[in-house]
């Protein structure tokens, strides 16, 4: 792994890596080992490497996008653990957060900075064995006390990702509509008595269909499917696991009580109230929640043979996400409204300045030529994007932050 630069990033090294790139930064690998999960091995990270963090750390199971926060994985952490870092013209890394610091409005673009003064998404690639337990994020409402904030996020299950769907393809979201306050308090009693508080038995399993996805807003109670998942996210780390029994072990207490203030540890009215009743609990929750793809309006009215685009995520204001599917042999110029960070999954080719390649075996903290981020002026002039390759499709996933004009213009 290259040297990282830390609190000695400068404006001036900032710069460089925009010029360089021509408004397109390239990011390292971002990986997070989570303690609670068995690592789904479909992040193409080498199989001697998914525990490369210790023993006592957890597998590697996530991949985090175009990331301005540290993963919330307590006093061990490292002091860039879930942080994605920018490569810079020498091959020096360095912190994203401080690079989005210094460029502010000329990276993210002036709507976002304004209102937000960071880059205020990002996404994942999480990979489990097992379903995650069934949690739930805090509402603003909650977050904010915290020094935290909100953290709504989406799914798409992309079929590249996903040679298989490892063990438990089934994710539990919401409720069932009549499901009481009483009847969860029960499954959260049960938490502290250890074995499986069955607290699924509350909610409905929805099997996974490549190609689709999920909206899940803060405060919907989800265990999501044993799938390779691509998560945009409000950039947060907040949760509360309320499920005692997953990944063929116990959950442990501290895990419900995560995020909770001091003087509320114990007290299951808080957690209760961290549920939105409604929309779990909402007759037509797979209907208004499900993510089915359609094709953007410029990608339609473009008509391009070389190329398609399509919305993945697009139900939720703080961000969204699109595919892009560039044919072989093609090459286009794409423009878009607003700032993204970019994901390669198949194929090789260009993007923008930097080569660009799909990653199949990657070593822990090797470099890759898979990730980058767009800045706003960058993505409203123009990236060209050329497939290189004669036979198969390039591929890419991008994610927006809240407010994508090109997506609210649509309605």
């Amino acid at each position: 792994m290259p040297s990282t630069t830390g609190a000695s990033v400068t404006a001036a090294a900032a710069d460089r890596c925009l010029d360089q790139g021509e408004g397109v930064l390239r990011l390292a690998p971002t990986w997070v080992p989570r303690v609670f999960s068995t690592p789904g091995r479909r992040l193409r990270l080498h199989p001697d490497d998914y525990y490369a963090f210790g023993k006592d750390r957890g597998g590697i199971d996530e991949r985090w996008l175009a990331s301005p926060i540290r993963a919330d994985n307590g006093p061990a952490a490292g002091e860039f653990e879930g942080l994605s870092l920018v490569v810079g013209p020498d091959g020096g890394l360095l912190p994203f957060d401080q690079v989005i610091d210094h460029l502010g409005a000329a990276l993210v673009g002036e709507r976002i900075w304004r209102a937000h003064g960071t880059w205020p998404v990002f996404a994942k690639f999480f990979d489990n064995e097992q379903a995650l337990p069934f949690h739930v994020h805090h509402r603003d409402e909650h977050a904010l006390p915290l020094g935290k904030v909100s953290k709504p996020e989406a799914y798409y299950y992309a079929p590249q990702m996903n040679n298989h769907l490892a063990a438990q393809p089934v994710s539990f979201l919401g409720l069932q509509p009549g499901v009481t306050r009483e009847q969860v308090r029960e499954r959260l009693v049960a938490f502290s008595r250890g074995g499986d508080n069955r607290i699924t038995d509350l909610s409905f399993g929805y099997r996974t269909e490549l190609g689709t996805g999920w909206d899940v807003p803060a405060g919907v109670l989800h265990a999501p499917a044993s799938a390779c998942t691509y998560e945009p996210q409000a950039a947060s780390d907040v949760l509360c696991m309320c499920e005692s029994w997953s990944n063929n072990r116990e959950v442990p207490d501290e895990l419900l009580w995560k995020d909770a203030p001091a003087d509320r540890v114990g007290d299951l009215d808080y957690i209760l109230d961290l549920i939105d009743w409604e929309r779990n609990t909402d007759p037509a929750f797979a209907e208004n929640r499900r993510l089915v793809p359609f094709e953007t309006a410029e990608s339609a009215a473009d008509a391009h043979p070389g190329y398609t685009e399509r919305w993945i995520v697009h139900k939720s204001p703080a961000f969204s996400a699109t595919e892009l599917v560039v044919r072989p042999g093609a090459a286009v110029t794409l423009t878009n409204t607003d700032a993204y960070g970019a994901i390669v999954i198949q194929g090789h080719g260009t993007f923008g300045a930097h080569d660009a390649a799909a990653s199949t075996l990657i070593r822990f903290g090797d470099l890759t030529e898979d990730e980058f981020f767009v800045s706003e002026e960058a993505a409203r002039r123009g990236v060209r994007v050329t497939n290189r390759s004669t036979v198969e499709p390039l591929v890419l996933l991008k994610h927006f932050g809240p407010g994508n004009a090109a997506l609210e213009a649509l309605g």
